[in-house]
């Protein structure tokens, strides 16, 4: 079986961005789980969470994760709670190779703070929610992850390569299928 990789952090970090690029580079499929989850329910996360409360949304949530932690190799993007249960936690951490994109609050804010979708953060001062959030997801985030990643300001590209760099000195990936930093079609520049 080759690599399963799967992204963990909290809401705004750069999950599905950074791990569509990711995909690409390491010639996987991409996997974004909420949109997996939407798939099934047959209905948005938003209006789920509204009309069926996040209990059933993280049972419904936990046997997606389940499924695709298991399943054919890939680059996985989890919702920001899906460390919240211990059977996601395990599955990940057993089946995948887990890196968690460390984001402060205060770094999330800014990216989020014109988000509508995002359920729990639709209150009065989503950068308490966050900070709040944080204080309960970091140490789980710690607990699953076999890589964390510093977000920081890199850019999307800066955070792949950090990532790629990190699995291909694990020797979690074979350093044949990790690009070089300058693609053959890209002048370099000095």
């Amino acid at each position: 079986m080759g690599l399963s990789l799967a992204l963990v952090a909290m809401p705004g970090a750069g999950k599905t961005t950074v791990g569509r690029l990711l995909a690409k580079q390491l010639h996987l499929p991409f996997v974004d789980a909420d949109h997996e989850i939407e798939h099934r329910l047959g209905t948005g996360i938003k209006a789920y969470f509204a009309s069926h409360g996040e209990a059933a949304f993280r049972d419904a949530e936990q046997a997606v994760i389940g499924e695709l932690a298991t399943g054919r190799p890939m680059v996985l993007a989890t919702g920001g709670g899906a460390v919240l249960r211990e059977a996601n936690r395990e599955a990940l951490h057993r089946h995948c190779t887990v890196v968690y994109l460390r984001s402060t609050p205060e770094e999330l804010f800014r990216r989020l703070r014109h988000d509508r979708q995002r359920p729990l953060l639709q209150v009065d001062d989503p950068l308490r929610k966050l900070r709040e959030l944080y204080r309960e997801r970091d140490p789980l985030y710690r607990r699953v992850a076999h890589f964390v990643i510093e977000t920081g300001r890199p850019s999307v590209q800066g955070l792949a390569s950090m990532i790629l760099m990190q699995l291909e000195l694990a020797g979690r990936v074979d350093p044949a299928r990790v690009p070089s930093p300058v693609d053959p079609g890209q002048t370099p520049t000095a």
